[in-house]
């Protein structure tokens, strides 16, 4: 078991990055993955999200460990359980609204969020961080740390406004700090299949992107709203709900195309 490490990112907000975090992450782990969760947002609502606000172990949050004067480099202690067997979380909270300040001045400031998950590699089949809404040295540290980068992408007029600016991120991070970078995929959310503006921007996307966009798609759901308000993923409070069924479908894709290289 090797870790794959996942980075949540887009710097346009309400895109469904958390939603979509959470939600996949849970599904994940309903299918017998081991899954770990890592708030780098200073709003916390991945924490929040899973029913872990206020909560954090003696160890601290993520705030503690990435401000530490020295890298931090065992996240063992700063593991809390959820709700879902095998889905477990480091938790964020407000403090982390100044750490981009606080890291400006530590040493590896943009690879301490790396040093602090590379032991946990061994223990889980997936990591995801959910990153904030921009692009500064959080966001830059995810980057660092991961794998690769799921995009969620509202279908919107403007979905495609702002990802030069990621992917201009992602080059120079692969430049200079991570070669091995890649794109996990790009995730449409919110889609409604009975407007022509969304069918539009969906083309669009998968015209831009190709293969590397998901097949599943979000669609807008009620349920996937009230979720977070009930500390809970949408699995566990409709699982039969449409949103339950899209990240269970992208959990599925996910595990495909993982497999698939390895077959």
């Amino acid at each position: 078991m090797t870790a794959r490490i996942i980075a949540v990112a887009n710097q346009k907000g309400g895109v469904g990055k958390t939603t979509t975090t959470i939600n996949l992450a849970a599904s994940l782990a309903i299918g017998e993955q081991n899954v770990l969760l890592v708030d780098v947002d200073p709003q916390g609502n991945l924490t929040s999200g899973v029913g872990r606000k206020g909560h954090a172990t003696s160890a601290g949050t993520v705030y503690t460990a990435l401000t530490a004067l020295e890298p931090t480099s065992d996240a063992t202690p700063f593991i809390l359980h959820t709700d879902v067997e095998r889905l477990h979380l480091i938790p964020a909270d407000r403090q982390l609204t100044g750490a981009e300040i606080e890291m400006v001045t530590l040493s590896s400031r943009e690879e301490r969020l790396r040093m602090f998950l590379e032991r946990l590699r061994d223990s889980y089949d997936y990591i995801f961080i959910d990153c904030p809404p921009s692009l500064g040295l959080l966001t830059l540290n995810a980057l660092v740390a991961a794998d690769a980068v799921l995009i969620p992408l509202h279908c919107e007029y403007f979905a495609l406004e702002g990802l030069a600016d990621l992917v201009g991120t992602m080059r120079r991070v692969r430049a200079a700090l991570n070669p091995a970078l890649d794109i996990e995929g790009v995730l449409l959310t919110m889609f409604d299949e009975r407007t022509n503006l969304g069918q539009q921007v969906a083309n669009d996307v998968r015209q831009f992107f190709k293969e590397k966009v998901f097949r599943t798609v979000i669609p807008r759901n009620v349920r996937l709203g009230e979720a977070p308000s009930h500390g809970m993923p949408v699995i566990l409070y409709d699982v039969k709900s449409r949103g339950a069924e899209a990240y269970l479908a992208l959990a599925r894709e996910i595990l495909e195309r993982s497999a698939a290289p390895a077959a």
